[in-house]
C-alpha cells in the first residue's frame, strides 16, 4: 500500500511539472498535432527543466585559509595539466584560488585528498569571472594549459638533510625526476622544463662544514664522490667541476628553462661565477692555497642575480659572503623573524603576482646556511618578492635571463626555523597550509601559464 501511495504521490508531482512546463511552452506544443511527438517534447522539456537546477558546470579550489588542504590542492591542479586539461589560475581571488571544469572524477579526487571545494553552477561561475575581471580589483585569470616537466639536481648519496622542495613535491604528489653534475653536463637538462637545485656548494668548498663535520662519514662521502666525479670529466678540482656544472645551468636558463634555488645554491651559484678567473678554495678543499687577492678579481658581469659582493675566503667559518643575512637575522629571533610578501598588480605583474599567491601576506621567517639575501647587493632588474620589513633583508627573489627565468628563496625549511644537520625531516601531514612551502609549489605552476600580451 504504501509503494502503490509513493508511486501516485510521484504521478501527481510529475504531473504538476508537466502541466507547469505545458504553460511556460503553450505556442510550441499546439504547432504539434502528433500527440506521440507532442509526449516526447514533453518529456525532453521536462528532463532538461528537472536537471538544470542541479547541473554544475565549475569545481572552485579557494586558497584562502579556511582551505583545509593548500599544498595539495597544487598536486590536483599539476595532475589535471598532466592529463592535458586546463585550468584557471584566479590571483588575488579567495587566495589564489584555481577553477575547473566540473568532472566528477576532479570532485572525487579533491575529496580522496582532503582539499576543499565548492561546486559552482552557471550563474556563480559568471559572477566569480566578473568580479576578478573588474578593473576596480586587483585580480586576473591567468590561464594554465601546458604542465613543466620537473627536476631537482641532488647528489646521489643521501646528507643528513633534507630537502624542502622534494618534501613538498612528494607530499603534494608532484612527479619529478633526480639528476646531478654528470646529467648536467652530458646535455640532459633539454628534457626538462623546471629545475630545482638542491642545497648546492657550487663553490666546490663541501658547504664549507670541514670545521665542524670535516671529519664525519658523511662529509669524506661527499668529497670522495664529488672529486670521482670531477676527475671523470677530466677536472683536476671539484670548483672546476661545480664551475662547469653553473655554466650550464646558466645555459639552460638562457634557452628557456626555469630554476628554482633555495638555501645555498642561491649565492653560490653567482660567487662560482663570480670567481671563475681566480681561487677561492683554500687547500683542505683543493689541494693549494686560495688567491689572497680574489676579491679583487671577482668578475660580477658573469652573475645573474648579485652584484658587488666579497667572499668569505676563511676556510673555518661557516659562510660564503656577505650577500647572506643570516647573522642580521638571528638578533631577531624567531618570533620577530618574518617577512612580507610584495604586493603585485595581477593585470600588469602577472609573473610575480603567481609567484607571491597566498593566503597571507606576512610569513614566519626561516634560516639556512643562506637565509635571505642583503638589498644593496642584488642587481637593479632582478624583482624582489619578499623582504623583512624594516630590514634591508631579501627573502624571494625573481629575475630574467635570456628566454628563461630563475627564482632565489632563501632559508632551509619554511617550518623548521632552524634545521640542523641530521634533524629529523619535517612532516608536512603536520603542515598543509603552510604559506611558507606554498611559495615553492607557486614556482612549480607558474611555468604552464598560457602568454598574453599585456596592456599598453
Amino acid at each position: 500500500m504504501f509503494i502503490v501511495n509513493f508511486i501516485n504521490l510521484n504521478c501527481i508531482i510529475l504531473n504538476v511539472k508537466i502541466n507547469y512546463i505545458k504553460q511556460s511552452f503553450k505556442k510550441t506544443i499546439l504547432i504539434v498535432n502528433n500527440s506521440r511527438i507532442k509526449f516526447f517534447i514533453i518529456l525532453l522539456i521536462s528532463f532538461l527543466f528537472l536537471s538544470s537546477s542541479y547541473s554544475q558546470v565549475k569545481i572552485l579550489i579557494p586558497m584562502e585559509p579556511s582551505q583545509s588542504n593548500h599544498l595539495k590542492a597544487y598536486g590536483i591542479a599539476y595532475r589535471h595539466l598532466l592529463n592535458n586539461k586546463e585550468l584557471d589560475w584566479l590571483l588575488n581571488f579567495r587566495g589564489g584560488s584555481f577553477m575547473f571544469n566540473y568532472s566528477s572524477k576532479l570532485e572525487d579526487e579533491c575529496r580522496q585528498k582532503g582539499v576543499s571545494y565548492e561546486l559552482l553552477d552557471g550563474t556563480q561561475t559568471a559572477q566569480i569571472y566578473a568580479e576578478v575581471k573588474d578593473e576596480k580589483n586587483n585580480m586576473d585569470v591567468v590561464r594554465l594549459e601546458k604542465v613543466a616537466k620537473v627536476a631537482v639536481y641532488v647528489p646521489p648519496n643521501a646528507l643528513p638533510w633534507d630537502d624542502a622542495v622534494q618534501l613538498v613535491l612528494e607530499y603534494a604528489e608532484i612527479p619529478y625526476d633526480k639528476l646531478w653534475d654528470e646529467e648536467v653536463l652530458t646535455g640532459k637538462l633539454k628534457g626538462y622544463d623546471w629545475l630545482h637545485l638542491h642545497h648546492e656548494d657550487f663553490t666546490g668548498q663541501y658547504g664549507k662544514f670541514f670545521a665542524t663535520y670535516g671529519s664525519s662519514p658523511w662529509y669524506l662521502t661527499q668529497k670522495s664522490i664529488n672529486e670521482a666525479t670531477a676527475s671523470k670529466f677530466g677536472y683536476k678540482k671539484v670548483s672546476q667541476l661545480k664551475l662547469a656544472v653553473v655554466k650550464k645551468l646558466k645555459e639552460y636558463v638562457s634557452n628557456g628553462g626555469f630554476l628554482f634555488t633555495m638555501c645555498s645554491a642561491t649565492d653560490t651559484y653567482d660567487i662560482a661565477l663570480a670567481s671563475q678567473n681566480t681561487d677561492i678554495c683554500e687547500s683542505m678543499y683543493d689541494g693549494d692555497p686560495a688567491d689572497p687577492n680574489a676579491n679583487s678579481k671577482l668578475d660580477f658581469s658573469e652573475c645573474i642575480a648579485f652584484e658587488n659582493f666579497t667572499v668569505d675566503l676563511n676556510p673555518y667559518i661557516y659562510e660564503y659572503s656577505n650577500i647572506d643575512v643570516t647573522n642580521e637575522l638571528l638578533q631577531f629571533g624567531q618570533f620577530n623573524d618574518n617577512f612580507k610578501l610584495v604586493d603585485f598588480s595581477a593585470r600588469f605583474d602577472p609573473v610575480p603576482s603567481m609567484l607571491t599567491q597566498c593566503h597571507t601576506s606576512l610569513i614566519s621567517g626561516f634560516l639556512g646556511q643562506t637565509t635571505g639575501f642583503r638589498k644593496e647587493l642584488i642587481k637593479r632588474d632582478v624583482t624582489i618578492l619578499a623582504m623583512n620589513e624594516d630590514t634591508d633583508a631579501v627573502k624571494y627573489i625573481h629575475g630574467n635571463y635570456g628566454r628563461g627565468t630563475f627564482t632565489f628563496y632563501g632559508g632551509h625549511d619554511p617550518e623548521d626555523y632552524q634545521h640542523a644537520v641530521g634533524d629529523q625531516k619535517t612532516e608536512l601531514d603536520n603542515f598543509p597550509r603552510s604559506p611558507g612551502y606554498r611559495l615553492i609549489l607557486n614556482n612549480v605552476l607558474f611555468p604552464a601559464a598560457k602568454k598574453k600580451k599585456l596592456k599598453t
